[in-house]
């Protein structure tokens, strides 16, 4: 599994990124105040300078998944329900299944198809299941899958967020990596 390095995406992002230290929460969490100023500036050809965006649309959904970083599902929404291609339904997927509504998650998930990102999201969540001790039954099927199931993952985090299951710690680091997997994915598909 690689790491995350924020300075990847150049110093707005970078910015934008920093001061969050910890992982986002599985339902709708609290608001990050203190981002809302840079998020609400953001300038996305700054942004991504010195690199042209290609695809504003993959642009956008960089911009959907910062407010969604910093818990701000609204505004996350209102972007990402206006990019019509999968990486658009994936990102308004993922603020759903936070908010919690999870069959509107499972309606944009449907919407998503099959994405680039779920053969190496699959391999990571294993690794992440396979390295957590005493992993509940229902949450074994991360190792054993042979393709990503979003609805799968869905369902744990509901049953996770319901008590009904002590699995809420492998839930959110999939989650983290699942953001940073679109993230990276948006980025490198706006400008390439």
């Amino acid at each position: 599994m690689s790491a995350f390095d924020i300075k990847a995406y150049g110093p707005v992002f970078k910015s934008l990124l920093e001061p969050r230290n910890n992982i986002m929460a599985l339902d709708s969490g609290i608001e990050n105040s203190s981002a809302r100023l840079g998020l609400e500036n953001l300038d996305l050809d700054k942004a991504f300078s010195p690199n042209i965006i290609i695809d504003r649309r993959m642009a956008e959904g960089c911009r959907s998944g910062l407010w969604l970083f910093h818990d701000f599902l609204t505004i996350s929404h209102t972007i990402s329900q206006t990019i019509e291609t999968p990486t658009g339904s994936y990102w308004h997927g993922i603020m759903h299944r936070r908010e919690p509504d999870y069959p509107n998650g499972k309606y944009w998930f449907d919407r998503v198809g099959e994405h680039a990102i779920y053969q190496v999201l699959k391999d990571e969540a294993s690794a992440i299941a396979t390295g957590t001790e005493n992993l509940p039954d229902e949450a074994a099927f991360l190792t054993t899958q042979t393709r990503w199931d979003p609805f799968a993952f869905i369902d744990l985090c509901e049953v996770s967020l319901s008590s009904k299951l002590p699995v809420a710690n492998v839930c959110l680091s999939i989650q983290q990596r699942e953001w940073e997997l679109l993230f990276e994915y948006s980025y490198r598909n706006a400008i390439s």
